[in-house]
């Protein structure tokens, strides 16, 4: 069977709204460490992670034995309405690392239904339907969860369950607060939430929904300390607080475990997803008790935290806790970043490198202005993939290259791939020149 035979066979059976990556899509047969081949016997240095999500590599021997364990017990599924040990055990875990006081744990299949799962909490505990959320934000495909998405290109549906308010989101670029230093663009970012919650609300808001760095949106944040500011009129009012860390959690920035801790706030409601499985399904939401047991009535999640998830889960946390991932991330996250800005960060159409730890983006514009270049991003990860790279693209105007390799990311590794990005980012934009 050839990718060419693949592909027909899934542009007949899928919806076209589902987008494939390069212009010759690749199927991914193999994968170790840090590096997956195609079906063509092409091998990559994989700095996606399949959206952030295969944490801790490919073909991981911790992981693997974890869910063969589980395997051979013949219990692969029993539903939440029975003891199931492997869940007890990872929410014992993500309780105590939360940072959350006195919390509990409710487990899901994505990050979409975790936000979902926070949104059902928070305008029961509020008793609700108003929502603040962020600009350029991105929380889930499914009905609420993409109502309080604030990137058009992923809001699928005019139609919304909720009443939403927007905030600006700090971004550095553009906006009317790009202009403005980053102490002045939180006091003006609190004047904002405070304008919004006279004039946009009826006084008695659910939830503010936030990520600490917005992931499809292209790794855009605000500036250390916004959340915190933002809180302070959150209690004033007893709104609650949703850091949405399904891409930023489990020390992915490098500096801090979850990316609110850069604030220095304690969120009401966390939501996870992503790394925790390692490419299982696996998500939730954790949250205070008196919150968290808002819900009036019986709800539960087929799949979430079914005994195969959750052991993948366990060796998975295991694994990231006792290898110390979130110094590593920051130890290769700053080869990348410094290596980077010093060699195309002082590119006309490179607007700017950003991010924290392994979590990365380039931005690209038409030299001298800051209007997005979205077909410069195209051949810049077109030629990526071609020098054996893997990378991944967003950003509200597809402008930004994004990366989020593997935690167990070495240094060796970083190195390799930070040559290939230099190589495509230069070669392109010296292409452009040229024409």
């Amino acid at each position: 069977m050839t990718t060419d035979d693949l592909l027909a066979r899934h542009r007949a059976v899928l919806p076209s709204w589902m987008p494939l990556y390069y212009d010759e899509p690749i199927e991914l047969v193999s994968g170790s460490g840090r590096r997956v081949t195609d079906a063509r016997g092409r091998t990559y240095l994989d700095f996606f992670g399949g959206v952030l999500t295969n944490m801790i590599g490919y073909d991981v021997p911790e992981i693997r034995e974890a869910v063969e364990r589980q395997l051979r017990t013949g219990i692969v599924h029993s539903s939440t309405l029975y003891l199931i040990r492997q869940q007890v055990e990872l929410a014992e875990k993500v309780a105590r690392l939360s940072g959350i006081p006195d919390a509990r744990v409710f487990f899901t299949n994505s990050g979409t239904e975790a936000n979902e799962a926070a949104l059902l909490v928070a305008t029961n505990h509020r008793r609700s339907h108003q929502i603040l959320a962020v600009r350029n934000s991105y929380h889930g495909r499914s009905y609420a969860a993409m109502g309080v998405t604030g990137n058009r290109n992923w809001s699928a549906s005019a139609l919304n369950p909720l009443q939403v308010a927007w905030l600006h989101s700090g971004e550095r670029l553009r906006g009317l607060l790009a202009r403005l230093g980053e102490a002045e663009r939180v006091e003006a970012a609190v004047e904002d939430l405070r304008e919004v919650l006279a004039t946009q609300t009826a006084g008695d808001v659910a939830c503010l929904v936030a990520e600490p760095i917005q992931g499809v949106g292209g790794f855009v944040h605000p500036p250390d300390g916004l959340f915190a500011a933002w809180k302070k009129v959150l209690d004033e009012h007893g709104i609650l607080f949703v850091a949405d860390e399904v891409q930023t959690g489990w020390g992915r920035t490098g500096e801090h475990f979850w990316g609110y801790q850069a604030h220095g706030v304690t969120p009401d409601l966390l939501t996870f997803a992503k790394g925790i499985g390692n490419g299982f399904a696996l998500a939730g939401v954790v949250g205070r008790a008196d919150v968290l047991e808002s819900v009036p009535a019986i709800s539960f999640s087929t799949f979430g935290g079914n005994p195969v998830s959750t052991a993948a889960g366990n060796a998975v946390l295991d694994y990231l806790l006792d290898h110390d991932l979130q110094a590593n991330a920051a130890r290769t996250g700053a080869i990348l970043a410094d290596g980077l800005r010093a060699a195309v960060g002082g590119l006309d159409a490179v607007a700017e490198v950003r991010g924290k730890g392994l979590m990365l983006g380039v931005e690209f514009v038409r030299p001298g202005t800051v209007e997005p270049d979205p077909a410069l991003t195209a051949r810049v990860f077109e030629a990526c993939r071609s020098g054996g790279l893997l990378t991944g693209k967003g950003g509200l105007y597809g402008n930004v290259l994004r990366m989020g390799p593997p935690l167990t990311l070495t240094e060796d590794e970083a190195r390799e791939g930070l040559a290939i990005l230099v190589e495509a980012i230069r070669s392109c934009v010296a292409a452009q020149v040229a024409a």
